[in-house]
């Protein structure tokens, strides 16, 4: 079994999770290696011959050190190239974490194979400019389609399969697959979703219109967003990522996508044990 790892050094504990984690790995002979193009910047002392090109196509598994934020943008990687992630808590809450920074001893079931995997959906998200399309990307959590920079409302107007389902005069409104949906959705009043369920949740943020609530549309859909007022300044994001601002006349499609991350679980808690304790913690 080759390993990759991959921390996110900005989070305070992520430096001795990720020395404890090759300590680990060694114990347990297991070949583990680093992306060459974080080498630069790496602020642990490894020898050279661990770090590689091309590592989510040299490795078998990716272990993500850092919190939700790092977990996304890895497990989306991953995905591409269908390799399973297990994610290891460096940060706060944490609601993809397979693993805490006091539980690594529990690695060693990667070598006997006790353990499950999690698909969870993502979306295609595209840019439709005139008659142009273009790919913005994966979304594991949400697309944010929201105001820029100035402090006034925008008009959207909401499409499903090209059927008309409401315009809305509001901050804005997030798209969501049900793993977002304890992300931005829910602090805008969403439901929370099991993860195991295939559809897709839009939540308006802020908004004056008459309809207010998430409504939820089932996998297949494709949900398209147009702001209604090309002067104003509408602004896109996917995953909290790079935001882009839409050009006048643009729009948002939104549908799921074929590809799916693939997440460990080592420990047999249920989504909604994770989300209770999680919360505990917040709560204290």
């Amino acid at each position: 079994m080759k390993v990759g790892i991959i921390p996110n050094f900005t989070r305070e504990k992520a430096l001795d999770i990720t020395k404890n984690t090759i300590a680990e790995l060694e114990k347990l002979n297991i070949d583990y290696y680093f992306d060459i193009n974080s080498k630069n910047d790496f602020i642990l002392s490894v020898n050279e011959k661990y770090f590689v090109d091309n590592i989510f196509e040299f490795i078998d598994v990716i272990i993500a050190i850092g919190g939700d934020g790092s977990f996304i943008h890895t497990a989306k990687q991953s995905a591409v190239h269908k390799k399973p992630v297990l994610c290891i808590n460096a940060g706060n809450l944490a609601f993809l974490a397979g693993l805490e920074g006091n539980e690594l001893n529990l690695i060693e079931k990667l070598i006997t194979g006790d353990y499950s995997t999690d698909k969870r959906m993502m979306l295609n998200v595209t840019i439709k400019d005139n008659n142009s399309e273009q790919l913005l990307g994966y979304c594991l959590n949400d697309v944010a389609i929201a105001r820029g920079n100035e402090i006034r409302l925008v008009d959207l107007d909401v499409f499903c399969n090209n059927r008309k389902i409401n315009n809305y005069r509001a901050d804005g409104v997030v798209v969501s697959t049900p793993t977002g949906s304890t992300a931005y959705s829910w602090s805008a009043g969403g439901p929370v979703i099991d993860p195991d369920l295939q559809c897709i949740m839009l939540t308006p943020i802020c908004t004056h219109s008459p309809l207010n609530r998430s409504l939820v549309f089932n996998e297949d859909s494709i949900i398209r967003v147009k702001p209604v007022i090309s002067s104003q300044k509408v602004c896109v994001s996917t995953d909290g990522e790079k935001t882009i601002e839409l050009s006048p006349n643009s729009e948002i499609i939104i549908s799921k996508s074929n590809c799916y991350a693939e997440f460990i679980r080592i420990k047999s808690d249920e989504f909604f044990d994770i989300l209770n304790s999680k919360l505990s913690q917040r709560r204290i």
